[in-house]
């Protein structure tokens, strides 16, 4: 009898070793992850990024949108947004990145700034083997997509869905209301010495559209082109834009539009409309530029109540 029960023991034994084989085989191996990033390239990961790298502020607060915020363990100066990103460990800035710091924390995954961070350092990081992912949006539309792909890569597409939705909302509802409203000129100052702009192809030149607005540089072939203020004078343009101070402008000067009062025969100038926008919505890349988009728009449309007023004034002179 113990012989007979030691037997049938080990052959259930045997049969459960079996079972377990079997369900093991059975099972699936976890699916290789893909996306395509603002630079057209496919990134793969083998698993969900648990480990990730920011090299700037806009991806930052693109990762924290997506869901992944509690899983980034190195950024760059200026990651402030949300207040979280404040406590996490800087890897240097978009001119000197610290890659042995980088290697260090061992990522799975390094969000790229595609024209803000240095090409020789991306490569060397490309040439360790770490999957990267390059953010470079153009379009207003580009920022919901990238937060649903970054979610892919994450595994947390419920919460950058949801993200990415919000922002579309608020994008269309901006758009019905404003871009078919009477175009506005505009000029947009990034720097005063040099003069320097940006051209149709930046995401800027997107959002102005969005508010029904026409950027006087927009055929440039140059992404940030250099203008002269002559050149500004004989586009004539009805608003006047520049980013007001923000964390991703460090300790430069303020950059004011008082000098342009210098030309009185500007249309903007004439009618009062020079505006600031907070450069850390308006500079950033990320899903706060819906906010920038509001407050432009607002701006925008204040001109064309002045329009009104200054055509309303000189039909009661004459």
């Amino acid at each position: 009898m113990p012989v007979r029960l030691s037997r049938l023991a080990r052959r259930l034994y045997a049969c459960g070793l079996s079972a377990i084989a079997l369900t093991i085989a059975a099972t699936p191996a976890l699916a290789a992850i893909s996306v395509t990033d603002d630079s057209g390239a496919t990134v793969t990961l083998q698993r969900p990024a648990q480990r990730i790298v920011s090299l700037a502020p806009h991806a930052t607060e693109l990762l924290f949108a997506a869901g992944g915020g509690a899983r980034i363990v190195g950024t760059v100066a200026y990651s402030d947004y949300p207040p979280p990103a404040r406590d996490i460990p800087h890897v240097g800035d978009n001119r000197s990145l610290d890659l042995e710091r980088i290697a260090a924390l061992k990522p799975d995954l390094v969000v790229v700034w595609r024209h803000g961070n240095a090409q020789k350092q991306i490569d060397r990081l490309r040439a360790l083997g770490i999957p990267l992912f390059f953010s470079e949006p153009h379009r207003m539309g580009d920022i919901p997509r990238s937060i649903e792909a970054l979610g892919t890569l994450l595994d947390t597409r419920a919460s950058a869905h949801d993200a990415a939705q919000q922002f579309r909302l608020r994008a269309d509802t901006l758009r019905q209301r404003y871009a078919s409203r009477p175009p506005v000129s505009v000029f947009y100052q990034v720097w005063e010495q040099p003069l320097m702009t940006l051209n149709g192809q930046h995401i800027f030149s997107d959002m102005l559209t969005l508010c029904g607005g026409r950027n006087v540089f927009a055929s440039e072939p140059l992404l940030v082109p250099t203008v002269s203020p002559e050149a500004v004078i004989a586009a004539n343009p009805e608003v006047l834009l520049t980013a007001s101070m923000g964390a991703t402008q460090g300790s430069r000067p303020i950059d004011t539009l008082d000098a342009w009062k210098r030309w009185p025969q500007l249309l903007a100038v004439q009618r009062g409309n020079l505006f600031t926008i907070n450069g850390d919505l308006i500079n950033r890349f990320g899903p706060r530029l819906v906010e920038a988009a509001t407050l432009l728009c607002e701006d925008l449309e204040q001109a064309r109540m002045r329009r009104l007023g200054s055509q309303t004034t000189n039909g009661l002179s004459r």
